[in-house]
């Protein structure tokens, strides 16, 4: 996969693929999603369903239905390597600000 096709993650989404290294349902994510950023980020249900949606239909994630009581959702190795390309672009995006802010703070 070329660097030039990969979508950067809303921060939402982010969060939510990073949530779901163990199978949750929707009120499991929003918690963890909210205790990850202690606090800063606390997904609506509106975000968050919308978001599955999506996830749901690019093959990030799948449905499970282990317990028919629940829907859990689970993070499939198309959405791990999503998760890991932007994790890369992340620190790639720290590492230029960091070296041009250092390069203007010693002026």
């Amino acid at each position: 996969m070329g660097n030039a096709k990969i979508q950067p993650l809303t921060e939402s989404v982010f969060y939510i693929l990073l949530s779901l290294q163990t199978p949750l349902h929707g009120y499991g994510i929003m918690q963890n999603v909210k205790s990850l950023t202690n606090g800063r980020v606390s997904l609506g249900a509106g975000t968050l369903y919308g978001a599955i949606n999506t996830l749901l239909s690019k093959g990030f994630i799948i449905e499970s239905r282990a317990d028919p009581a629940k829907k859990d959702y689970i993070i499939t190795e198309k959405g791990r390597e999503a998760l890991k390309n932007e994790m890369g672009r992340l620190r790639e995006l720290v590492a230029n600000g960091e070296k041009i802010l250092e390069v203007k703070n010693e002026r």
